[in-house]
């Protein structure tokens, strides 16, 4: 592993409810999450269907801002940060894979993965030729110019993964992104992932309800009761 000492993501306190459907109490999710990340590391964090992991991936990522506590990326504070401000971090150093892809369906493939590119400022042809590069480097140079729903569910998912990788983040946070695929999709997309962290130095945050994909990374944490537990 080509790890450094530098941390990219810090997590502090981090508590998260919600309201409760069957009565009118607060549903704790989160209640106190605590959880580092340095450069190149691959993280897991896996624990039982409805638990909170997803929340948790979506506050690190901006998408969602906790209750109360602290989101640390490169040393800002980003649970400070305005809704223009998240989007630019998103945009400029975080990569994200969900299980459904979420690619736009009437866009081919590299445009797709142009379109954070775009919004970026990146000049379309530099974006084209980086869009291309990925998708190629993934094996799907012959899939350019199909839509998604031309692509089978393994396809989708590298184009997800191109997309997430095109404006070069320094972190993925990948949500259960096997989870729709048969064995021999998911071996291809996770042996991606890790060659990502060895070609890319990128860290990896990786949603998973699968002990098996979770022993292939570094660290192991376990969400449990709203709080993360490292794994022996």
């Amino acid at each position: 592993m080509n790890s450094t000492n530098s941390t990219v993501l810090r997590c502090n306190h981090i508590k998260k409810s919600f309201d409760s459907e069957s009565d009118k109490g607060k549903l704790e999710i989160l209640t106190d999450v605590n959880l580092s990340v340095k450069q190149s590391e691959i993280i897991a964090v896996i624990g039982s269907s409805g638990c909170g992991k997803s929340t948790l991936l979506h506050i690190m990522g901006g998408l969602d801002k906790p209750d109360s506590g602290e989101i640390w990326w490169d040393d800002k504070p980003i649970h400070k940060y305005n809704t223009d401000e998240l989007a630019g971090l998103r945009n400029r150093n975080i990569g994200f894979v969900f299980q459904f892809h979420h690619l736009l369906p009437e866009f081919t493939a590299m445009e797709n993965v142009m379109m954070p590119g775009l919004i970026k400022g990146t000049p379309k042809a530099e974006a084209e030729d980086r869009a291309t590069s990925l998708l190629d480097r993934f094996g799907l140079k012959q899939r350019l110019h199909h839509r998604p729903s031309q692509l089978s569910g393994g396809e989708q998912q590298r184009v997800s993964m191109a997309r997430a990788l095109m404006n070069n983040p320094s972190t993925i946070l990948a949500d259960e992104p096997t989870g729709n695929l048969d064995e021999k999709n998911t071996d291809s997309i996770l042996s991606l992932l890790f060659e990502l962290r060895e070609e890319e130095n990128v860290s990896i945050v990786l949603i998973t309800h699968e002990n098996e994909i979770a022993e292939r990374c570094d660290s192991i944490y376990t969400l449990h009761n709203g709080v993360l537990e490292q794994s022996e």
